[in-house]
């Protein structure tokens, strides 16, 4: 796994995300399910952790050793349960990456701290009804008044939505200029002008809240403002790499999950008069599942290390997310077929890891996208 070229303290903070995730999230995944809500108390224990401000350095209250140390580090969780995972990578790579980024310093003195130690977390407020994966569409409008940006408008899709205590929405503040006229924007979630209009019902990750957002005459101080105004696309985009060595670790972790469910059974079960890993066939399979696990979390961990090393790692960071969240559909979809009609069963993981799995080739940039991405960086290619 990687192991011999991982550092000591790398593959220390990966087992403690290891253990805690066995011991403090997994043997509750299926109800937090049933809840549709994750467990307060293991938020708040990620937070004491350190684990939901890996992506911050200590300086701002974060515990940032490096991005190979973040990105083992949601894989396991992921492996635990991928709605807990969706919650850490959405608030450490958009939410306080951004917030880090392009945060003034009483802005990130305001919040940061809190956020790290899971007191406060974030959701990142982009995608609309009408704009998903072209984020130039915007409708939201922010206008100043009287010292106040006062925002109105509709968001779709927002990860923590219900639970987060700080929004970084993203509205147009000059509609003339299109795409240089949309800024990003600091709220507090317990304005009365931040609705949940709506907790989405999704196919998986149910225990993460997926929100409708409302803005409806949202007045915020106009030091609210996050970076310069009309910078907002830029802001948005400018952490993309973050966001997709995020979901394709947690694209490995649910794999794995599978994975070693499924490897689990297939010692157990005993089909004519043999275990089924005894079978050529079932053998065949679990050597492929491990094999695509082991080549995705490679590239996961060769754009992480990139990133670490300072050197621009999108095409990376897309090629790792395309490859590991289609891997992880086709690989949880054969733990399901190793166990037969069982894995069509509520009764058995393998069902909630497929379910989970379908979204990591949507969000965080859909599969077509992270194509696109790669096949521009070819233009710099040299054979």
């Amino acid at each position: 796994m990687f192991t011999t070229q991982l550092s000591e303290e790398q593959q220390m903070i990966r087992d403690m995300a290891r253990d805690f995730a066995k011991n403090e999230i997994a043997p509750h995944a299926e109800q937090w399910e049933k809840d549709g809500w994750l467990g307060d108390e293991a938020i708040a224990q990620m937070g004491e952790l350190g684990l939901l401000g890996m992506t911050v350095p200590d300086t701002e209250g974060g515990s940032f050793i490096d991005y190979v140390s973040y990105a083992l580090a949601v894989e396991e969780i992921a492996v635990g349960d991928a709605a807990m995972s969706t919650m850490m990578s959405v608030h450490s790579s958009v939410c306080c990456g951004t917030l880090l980024k392009s945060g003034n310093e009483e802005q990130k003195k305001q919040w940061l701290a809190d956020m790290c130690a899971g007191k406060v977390i974030g959701s990142f407020c982009l995608t609309e009804p009408q704009a998903g994966s072209d984020a130039s569409a915007l409708k939201c409008r922010a206008t100043l008044e009287n010292g106040e940006w006062v925002l109105n408008g509709s968001k779709q899709f927002v990860t923590n939505g219900k639970r987060a205590g700080l929004a970084i929405i993203f509205a147009v503040t000059d509609p003339e200029l299109g795409k240089k006229g949309i800024s990003a924007f600091l709220v507090p979630t317990d304005n009365p002008g931040y609705i949940v209009s709506r907790v989405e019902h999704k196919l998986g990750i149910k225990a993460s809240d997926t929100c409708a957002i409302t803005l409806e005459n949202c007045r915020i101080p106009e030091a609210n403002l996050l970076g310069e105004r009309g910078k907002g696309l830029a802001i948005a985009l400018a952490n993309l790499e973050n966001g997709r060595i995020g979901i394709a670790a947690q694209s490995v972790g649910i794999a794995r999950a599978a994975f070693e469910t499924a490897l689990k059974y297939a010692n157990e079960r005993t089909q004519f008069n043999k275990l089924l890993i005894q079978h050529q066939s079932i053998a065949n399979m679990l050597a492929e599942m491990h094999t695509q696990i082991e080549a995705a979390r490679l590239l996961v961990l060769n754009a992480a290390s990139l990133k670490d090393r300072g050197i621009p790692s999108l095409s990376q960071a897309s090629q790792a997310k395309l490859f590991a969240s289609e891997m992880c559909e086709k690989v949880c979809s054969m733990a399901i077929q190793i166990h037969g009609g069982y894995g069509f069963l509520e009764d058995y993981a393998v069902q909630r890891y497929y379910r989970d799995a379908r979204i990591t080739q949507i969000y965080e940039g859909t599969s077509e996208v992270q194509k696109i991405v790669i096949a521009r960086g070819l233009q710099d290619y040299h054979v």
